[in-house]
């Protein structure tokens, strides 16, 4: 009896510790050394997503008919009104994928980058004013972090970020979370797709989902430690007392 009570301790000890492996970041990180960055990223706008266009020149008397500030000609949402909403100032994506810009009219902006729309409207606004310079920005760049990172919707400011950087946002992982399983959902063109994401492993920097898109959704799944946790027995502790107890009672009752 005491050498079962002893190995049935040892057990519990053991199962109840954290590895080393479960928690630390990138554990194979000398994978890194002299790893060349090929991972070039830039968010592609999709309906829905409202844009910022700023057009310049020296003469800004000819720029202004293209600005959206200039007498409500910009438009938020792309039905072609005039109404303005000064938290936004953005022009919208309309569901079939085009802006309403100022003398140019309809302008197809879905499944185009920032540089390609940027190129495009240069080329266009050009026609008018020589000297223009153009520069797109995208407002609604958000994504939303579930489980064990504590729930939060992060706004992107730059239009890109990784999942390290989305992580160090939030506050990192909890002790509780998988940090080898990171489950990723994405949605393009109406049709959503899943990856995953190790973030003790080194190979995460050639993740195709390590930069994050707009809308993504990133959960963080909670250990097996913790799911056991949610159970009629909360804590290893707890289930150490009802042992020790149905101990007691055999113990006492085999006298």
């Amino acid at each position: 009896m005491r050498n079962l009570i002893f190995v049935f301790f040892a057990f519990i000890f053991l199962t109840g510790c954290s590895t080393k492996k479960e928690i630390l970041y990138f554990q194979d990180a000398e994978k890194l050394q002299n790893m060349q960055s090929v991972m070039e990223f830039e968010p592609v706008f999709e309906v829905n997503d409202i844009l910022h266009i700023k057009v310049t020149s020296l003469n800004e008397e000819v720029s202004m008919p293209f600005q959206m500030s200039s007498g409500g000609r910009g438009t938020v949402g792309g039905g072609g009104g005039m109404q303005q909403n000064p938290a936004l100032m953005g022009y919208m994506v309309d569901v079939n994928g085009d802006i309403q810009f100022p003398v140019l009219g309809k302008v197809a902006a879905a499944g185009k980058s920032r540089s390609e729309l940027e190129e495009y409207l240069t080329k266009e606004i050009r026609r008018y004013v020589t000297d223009a310079v153009i520069a797109v920005r995208l407002l609604n760049f958000r994504v939303v972090v579930l489980g064990e990172t504590g729930q939060s919707v992060v706004d992107v400011e730059n239009e890109r970020i990784s999942v390290p950087e989305l992580l160090a946002t939030v506050g990192g992982i909890t002790y509780d979370g998988k940090r080898d399983n990171i489950l990723i959902i994405r949605e393009v063109d109406g049709v959503k797709s899943i990856g995953r994401i190790d973030m003790t492993s080194a190979d995460v920097f050639k993740n195709p989902f390590y930069y994050l898109k707009q809308n993504d959704i990133v959960y963080v799944e909670p250990t097996y430690r913790k799911v056991k946790s949610a159970g009629f027995i909360t804590s290893w502790q707890g289930l150490v007392s009802i042992v020790t107890t149905a101990f007691s009672l055999i113990v006492l009752l085999s006298r």
